[in-house]
């Protein structure tokens, strides 16, 4: 049995090609839920908004393929041409015209209709939450995984980011020194973001004819964007927050943010059925503290995560491990394409 350590979007994407190809394992998560850094929370009315990776692009080919091949409808990101602009705490707000952009797209009823469709393909005794691995022991034929019971299979598949399992599971015989190093010198994509999502009765920048996009340099909010659904059923405002705003009570952000957006939208901005917000840093299953301040993406893609180690009995199936779009989802999908790809064979089947 092979064993697959989190149910984000890799290590789910894993399971569901070794399920097509008939290879036992078992996902072990440490939340208590699916998905990873993927979360779709539904806000009064049941408006999808998202905390968690929401924004993909043409580029993302490994993506677009599985949502094609699991029947997964995208839309483009609705982006104005006049957009608000705050260059500085000083500064007016201004409406200025941005270059036309490159399409974005926005998956149909939330990011987390791709993990809830994997996990359907899935048996729900395939996957068990709230299982913090502390230790991965290799002993000659057999690995034992030990979280608060002792989980034995014949490989194991880290599809979490690479810091944490640096710096949280104890590994017997150790890994490889430079493998740890790089490793807890690896960026994790979205560690420091906070996500924001206001959601409303009615598109009130719409009726008013007002953009919904904002990009300032004023703070807390440093980007901001219409958020409707797919169907423009249901109404919202999402983006992110300076990290260094993390610092401050939620009651103290939530007040800032707030005579942001009615300083830019108007007062009609305060008049909104939900609050919500993401402090990933927060997220412990996430967020793993370092020495020295990483920059965006670093390490992410070493190739040194697509090696095996302990004779093929450990493999690395994550966003920053793989070899395209490192750190996005299309990573996450790339990464696992190719880790299940390598099992099966090392398995002696094919890929159905």
């Amino acid at each position: 049995m092979i064993i697959i350590i989190g149910a984000g979007l890799s290590g789910l994407l894993t399971a569901y090609r070794l399920k097509k190809a008939g290879i036992p394992f078992k996902i072990l998560e440490a939340r208590d839920r699916i998905g990873g850094r993927i979360n779709t929370v539904n806000g009064t009315d049941d408006t999808p908004v998202e905390m968690g990776a929401t924004w993909f692009g043409d580029q993302h080919k490994h993506l677009k393929a599985l949502l094609e091949e699991l029947g997964i409808e995208y839309f483009e990101q609705y982006m104005d041409r006049i957009v608000y602009y705050q260059a500085s705490p000083t500064s007016p707000t201004e409406l200025v015209q941005i270059p036309r952009q490159a399409p974005s797209y926005r998956i149909s009823d939330g990011t987390s209709n791709l993990i809830n469709t994997l996990y359907q393909k899935l048996d729900e005794s395939d996957i068990i939450l709230n299982q913090s691995v502390k230790e991965i022991k290799f002993l000659g034929d057999s690995i034992q995984v030990i979280t608060d019971k002792v989980y034995v299979g014949s490989q194991v598949v880290l599809a979490i980011p690479p810091k944490l399992w640096a710096k949280r599971i104890q590994f017997e015989p150790n890994l490889p020194a430079d493998l740890m190093q790089i490793a807890e010198q690896t960026h994790t994509w979205m560690e420091d973001s906070i996500k924001i999502a206001l959601t409303y009765k009615s598109p009130f920048w719409l009726a008013e004819g007002r953009s919904g996009t904002l990009f300032s340099n004023a703070g807390p909010i440093t980007e901001f964007y219409d958020h409707c659904n797919h169907q423009r059923s249901k109404y919202a405002l999402c983006g992110f927050i300076n990290s260094s705003y993390k610092e401050l009570r939620d009651r103290e952000r939530r007040a800032l943010v707030i005579a942001q957006l009615k300083d830019v939208f108007g007062a009609k901005a305060e008049v909104f059925m939900d609050y919500l917000e993401c402090v990933w840093s927060r997220e412990e299953n996430t967020f793993e503290a370092a020495e020295i301040p990483h920059y965006p993406h670093q390490n992410n893609g070493n190739q040194i995560f697509r090696q095996s180690y302990f004779g093929d009995k450990l493999v690395f199936s994550s966003s920053e491990s793989a070899s395209e779009s490192p750190g996005y989802m299309d990573g996450a999908v790339c990464s696992a394409n190719y880790i299940a790809k390598k099992l099966i064979a090392l398995n002696g089947l094919k890929s159905l």
